[in-house]
């Protein structure tokens, strides 16, 4: 028993203190790695540094810091450095094997900040989620969307789908589809869309606004109203363009009709006819 006490002792005195000591360089190291982020996020943002790449570098810089703190905790264990290089790599290829996903995800994140579909701020639709870019990461993109909900779209999703950017251009095309009566002065109906449109500063003048009869439908006639307009002013402009055209027909006397059906019920009418 005192051997064993003995021996318990010797191994505290020869490695107690370097486990306390390497747990410390853990915890100090940690707390310096985010500490040196958040000092280089400062720095980025003070310079105006793309935020599209200042976050890919920074969530790489602390993961390499954090991997480089573990070794020399390790390395003050006395484990040797070519050991525990040795033993990383061994891990890597183990969890490379069961997380491909996550590696696709990684090298998904690089094809993005290579060619830049999408930068940080830009409104953007990927499959069905639609919203503004708040952060792009090592292994997927954070999204808000217009009702302020975050959604995380993995990286390997964003590359494999299509992607539209509504803010990669300054200025946009509306094609906006008004319907009026068959028995309305179609002449009349054009130019109260173009007073409509060139009476609002929002509308660009080029591209030239212009509205053309788009077809025959089956109980109206549609225009096509295409205003280019500043992105920023995309959807204000739509809202106020329908409520204004709505004013402008109500006061010029155009109609806007609707669905209308003319039913016919036969039964009805054989009962009415023996009744007469």
């Amino acid at each position: 028993m005192e051997t064993i006490f003995s021996k318990i002792k010797e191994w505290f005195f020869l490695y107690g203190f370097k486990i306390v000591v390497s747990l410390i360089i853990l915890v100090i190291g940690i707390w310096l790695s985010k500490r040196l982020v958040n000092f280089l996020n400062k720095i980025f943002k003070r310079n105006r540094f793309d935020p599209t790449i200042g976050d890919f570098l920074l969530s790489i810089i602390y993961y390499a810091l954090i991997v480089l703190v573990f070794i020399i905790a390790l390395s003050n264990i006395g484990i040797q450095t070519s050991s525990i290089i040795a033993l990383i790599a061994a891990a890597g290829l183990a969890i490379g094997l069961s997380l491909q996903n996550s590696l696709s995800n990684f090298a998904s994140g690089i094809i993005i900040i290579t060619f830049r579909p999408f930068n940080v701020g830009d409104f953007v639709k990927i499959g069905d989620v639609a919203g503004s870019v708040e952060k792009i990461g090592i292994f997927g993109t954070y999204i808000n969307t217009y009702d302020n909900l975050k959604i995380f779209v993995p990286n390997s999703k964003i590359t494999s789908d299509n992607i539209i950017n509504y803010a990669a251009n300054d200025k946009r095309m509306h094609d906006i589809v008004v319907s009026v009566s068959y028995s309305d002065d179609i002449k009349k109906v054009k130019d109260v869309l173009l007073n409509i449109l060139k009476s609002d500063e929002r509308v660009l003048d080029e591209p030239e606004p212009y509205v053309m009869v788009k077809e025959f439908a089956e109980s109206s006639i549609n225009f096509g109203v295409r205003p280019w307009v500043s992105r920023d002013v995309y959807w204000p402009f739509l809202w106020d363009f329908n409520e204004k055209v709505k004013i402008a027909f109500d006061k010029e006397g155009i109609t806007i009709p609707f669905p209308q059906r003319d039913i016919y019920i036969k039964e009805y009418e054989k009962n009415l006819n023996s009744v007469i």
